[in-house]
């Protein structure tokens, strides 16, 4: 094994830290009596509104604005939350929800006086019949297809009650009742705000809206009339409130975080990694007592997606139309390496199938994905019509910026296995915008879980589904029939084997490189309390202290 060179900072870093100090004063943000907690999101934030929360960055600040009918608890179990109880009928199609009387949205203009007024079933219909709507235009609009009744899907029984119809059992539907696209918003807001909703956001969640300076900074305070508790009777949240920054340097958050400016970080720029973390993933002994490292599993998958499309022109010259081009380049890279070097045993090699580690189905003996052999991989390039390479025309490899090293080491090492592969950085919002409108063949993506259960991954490749969230187009009928077997199936045992027949199928046909299963990194302040991760990654907050 050929050592591998890794990039690193630490004179660059330390200088930064010395003269950091500069920045505080341009930050201009003085530690107060009042609890507030600060994050930065490198990502930005493009809507506030929950029928937009289609990345990690607007999910966090949708969970601490809004509810949801029901949740994912720490355990990955679904858990009441603005329903405190529900009944399905004996066919599984009728789920009925019994809702809490005490929930109430917050405090708006859009309302009589100003007063936020009780919640009850109808703003559940109002609020599901609204992400579905296609003049809404929500990414979620897909959540609900073929799984709702046609001519009634969401009903109001009466104030407390509302009925969810399906138009044949799928046992999933609890787990997508809890994602941010299903969060419960006043027909009153909407109306008064149009699209400016999306900065103007009112919910019935542990904090409520402030202010938005887009790509300034996000404030939110505690609401006052947030209906859950602690077991002592203390009514959450603990916190006074939230204030999100939006620097895109991961050197500039990394300094506010070690001037404690910031409560936490979410993952490790990739050239500071090796100062702050062994190989092994653990802290370094210079940082250990000053900052805490917080690592769990964490439900989503880095891959490279491929576009299998064969009525799309782009794939005309492409040789990724070939199966033996696209499983070469699977068995080409060394995905161990890679997660060694590249991230620090921050994340699990994924040499199975796209669902990942941490579900209950995921069985690494039950799929079998690809891991290095380079071998293989020529044997393929041959047997496709390409030996060594010869003829064999430059794959451009779409990514973006901090996936760059990522990106460069694949190719690399697939040029050795005589796959040419050019490497182009682009936009994120560029990036997302080829791959929702197949405009790219090979991209970088991530997929990470809405709600836990394999559904949530396969249906990345159930041909029924538009993109997102099949960005690959993927279609295979014997992929389907699995995957439609797994939704009807009630018993847990088979629906997994049937999951893991289904990712099986897909990963033969490599529409997609798995590259690792990731865990979460999270690097907090020692007086940051109460604050735990989660396998969703999901901000959790109301019951975080500051000590």
């Amino acid at each position: 094994m050929t050592n591998i060179p890794v990039k690193t900072n630490r004179y660059l870093l330390f200088g930064l830290i010395i003269i950091g100090s500069q920045l505080t004063a341009c930050y201009n943000q003085k530690k107060t009596d009042h609890k507030i907690f600060h994050y930065n999101e490198f990502s930005g934030i493009s809507s506030l509104d929950p029928a937009f929360a289609k990345s990690q960055a607007t999910m966090w600040p949708a969970h601490q604005l809004f509810n949801t009918l029901v949740e994912i608890d720490d355990s990955l179990h679904i858990v009441p939350s603005l329903a405190k109880s529900w009944e399905l009928s004996n066919d599984r199609t009728t789920y009925i929800f019994h809702l809490r009387n005490d929930v109430f949205f917050h405090d708006d203009a859009s309302f009589p006086d100003g007063k936020g007024r009780k919640l009850t079933a109808n703003d559940i219909v109002y609020s599901f019949y609204r992400v579905i709507d296609k003049q809404t235009a929500s990414p979620g609009s897909w959540i609900f297809n073929r799984k709702v009744d046609s001519l009634q899907p969401f009903k109001a029984i009466d104030d407390s009650t509302f009925q969810l119809k399906l138009n044949h059992p799928y046992q999933p539907v609890l787990g997508i009742l809890s994602m941010q696209y299903c969060s419960i918003v006043p027909k009153e807001a909407v109306a008064k705000y149009g699209v400016d909703f999306r900065k103007h956001p009112v919910g019935t969640g542990p904090f409520q809206f402030v202010a938005w300076e887009e790509g300034q900074s996000l404030v939110l305070k505690k609401n006052p009339h947030y209906f859950e508790k602690d077991s002592a009777g203390n009514r959450l949240p603990y916190l006074d409130g939230i204030k999100v920054s939006f620097y895109d340097s991961k050197a500039t958050e990394f300094l506010l975080f070690r001037q404690k400016q910031l409560e936490f970080i979410n993952d490790i720029e990739a050239s500071f990694k090796d100062e702050i973390l062994t190989k092994k993933g653990t802290l370094r002994k210079g940082w250990q007592g000053t900052i805490e490292l917080q690592t769990s599993p964490y439900l989503n998958i880095e891959y490279l997606g491929i576009l299998v499309d064969s009525t799309n022109q782009l794939l005309n010259n492409s040789p990724l139309k070939y199966t033996k081009i696209r499983q070469a380049i699977n068995y080409g890279f060394d995905r161990r390496k890679m997660v060694l070097y590249l991230r620090n045993s921050m994340g699990t090699p994924a040499e199975s199938g796209f669902v990942p580690m941490g579900l209950p189905s995921f069985d690494s003996s039950g799929v079998k994905g690809y891991h290095y052999d380079p071998a293989k991989s020529k044997q393929l390039l041959a047997e496709a019509g390409f030996p060594d390479g010869k003829g064999l025309p430059t794959i451009k490899l779409q990514t973006i910026a901090i996936y760059a090293d990522m990106a460069n080491f694949i190719a690399k090492q697939l040029e050795e296995s005589g796959i040419p592969v050019q490497v182009e950085v682009v936009q994120k919002s560029l990036l997302l915008e080829m791959t929702s409108n197949s405009r790219t063949v090979f991209f970088r993506a991530s997929w990470i879980a809405d709600y836990p259960d394999a559904e949530n991954y396969l249906s990345v490749f159930y041909s029924k589904n538009p993109a997102p969230p099949n960005y690959t187009r993927y279609k295979n009928p014997a992929f389907d029939v699995l995957f439609e077997k797994a939704l009807a199936e009630t018993n847990d045992s088979l629906r997994y084997k049937l999951y893991q027949q289904a990712d099986q199928v897909m990963i033969n046909d490599a529409p997609v490189v798995p590259l690792w299963y990731d865990k979460a990194i999270h690097l907090v302040q020692p007086y940051v309390k109460n604050f735990k991760p989660n396998a969703l990654n999901l901000l959790e907050l109301r019951k975080t202290k500051l000590e």
